[in-house]
């Protein structure tokens, strides 16, 4: 009808004139904390009388401003590495011995840090793990800490590990497959998922040349069903489904009965978000003993019985010495992927570049005519390998999982 208004008009008036006025607003915002960043990087007797006016003016920005720096220097510390002396570590490395041997149920957490010794980045990002390995991952051996991790199982000290790292050492170095729960994957483990139960290759070169984020087949096919093989990492914003490697089962139940957890090289900020790992639904005098081992800062050390400031290598040598066990030696003529690979059929000797797992010159002979034309391994409720013990070869062992 005639005379009556254009609310549609009227409205988008409003509407602009509103995202004007927050555009003016913010550009104002902006300035203000322009010019009171710039006065406040003056020392205080520098500063003119007018400056002083306006950072009274803009007490608000100032508060503002502070707050982040302190946010910021919070952070900075956080990051920075810390190291015990040697009186202090080997006082901790004595605690921490007497906990080993007190303990029923030890479990231990693994991260990159214990990895670094074998060159591999112990973080992710454009210097990290995800770019850097490519070249130094298939090159890594066991380190120390993953030599004396085995060693403490066979001693019957440690139950079970809970590993972030996909760079298969722990493997590697014998600790037997039951013990383990890799949660973020295996460089050198694809798998089918079309097969019932799931049908696991083990190979000597790392699978992940070709796959990615949300995008997880490495190109091979099974021979048994012809279903497209894919890698078993899990990446950020991932959730990983597979039963092996990960073997969530294990570590929960693991985290379950554990009476002490030592977490190694893991800045624990992932293995935080994991709620089964750390008993928080009981009373807090009825959880596990915490001991963690990082250079940094870790959202688990205010729980802590004892954090030791100190390189994994350093402290797992001290410990040893401590507990009168002798730390053995990597044997790469014993590592036990090579036993448990499954070769390549002649129509996939092209389908990597990666670098191969292979013994010392002389060693044995890990050529697909030697190992057979194997089929993978069926692992959920099936056989698997259980790896090497003191240098001898184990017999695979019908395993439930």
């Amino acid at each position: 009808m005639e005379g009556e208004p254009d609310t549609g008009a009227s409205s988008r008036d409003e509407r602009k004139a509103k995202e004007k006025a927050e555009i003016l607003q913010r550009e104002t915002q902006r300035k203000s904390f322009k010019l009171v960043a710039k006065i406040l990087k003056k020392q205080e007797s520098e500063r003119t009388q007018e400056e002083s006016a306006d950072l009274l003016l803009h007490q608000d920005t100032v508060q503002e401003l502070c707050s982040r720096q302190v946010r910021r220097n919070i952070l900075k510390r956080k990051q920075e590495e810390v190291f015990d002396d040697t009186e202090d570590l080997r006082c901790k490395v004595g605690q921490l011995a007497e906990a080993v041997r007190q303990a029923q149920h030890l479990v231990i957490y693994t991260g990159a840090g214990i990895s670094t010794a074998a060159s591999i980045p112990d973080y992710r990002g454009p210097n990290g793990v995800w770019t850097q390995l490519e070249s130094t991952r298939c090159e890594a051996e066991p380190t120390l800490t993953h030599m004396c991790i085995r060693m403490l199982h066979e001693e019957n000290m440690v139950q079970h590990v809970v590993s972030q790292n996909c760079d298969g050492l722990h493997l590697r170095s014998g600790l037997p497959r039951h013990t383990l729960s890799e949660l973020h994957g295996n460089m050198f483990i694809e798998v089918c998922t079309s097969c019932s139960p799931v049908r696991e290759f083990v190979r000597l070169f790392d699978v992940t040349e070709r796959t990615a984020r949300h995008r997880h087949g490495t190109g091979r096919r099974c021979a048994h069903c012809g279903g497209e093989l894919r890698d078993t990492i899990v990446h950020f914003g991932e959730r990983g489904t597979l039963e092996q490697p990960l073997n969530w089962r294990g570590a929960s139940n693991a985290a379950e009965r554990a009476d002490v957890i030592l977490c190694l090289g893991s800045s624990l900020k992932v293995l935080k978000k994991y709620g089964c790992l750390w008993s928080m639904n009981r009373p807090a005098i009825r959880r596990p003993k915490l001991y963690i081992v990082n250079l940094q800062w870790t959202p688990k050390d205010d729980l802590a019985t004892l954090k030791i400031h100190g390189k994994c290598d350093d402290v797992m040598r001290l410990l040893m010495e401590e507990l009168n066990i002798q730390i053995p030696a990597y044997n790469q003529t014993e590592d036990p992927v090579l036993s448990l690979a499954t070769p390549l059929r002649p129509d996939e000797e092209d389908s990597y570049t990666r670098k191969l797992i292979a013994p010392p010159a002389g060693g044995e002979d890990c050529s697909p005519d030697s190992l057979g034309q194997g089929g993978g391994t069926a692992v959920q409720g099936g056989w698997f390998g259980r790896g090497y013990s003191k240098g001898r070869k184990r017999k695979r062992r019908k395993v439930v999982v």
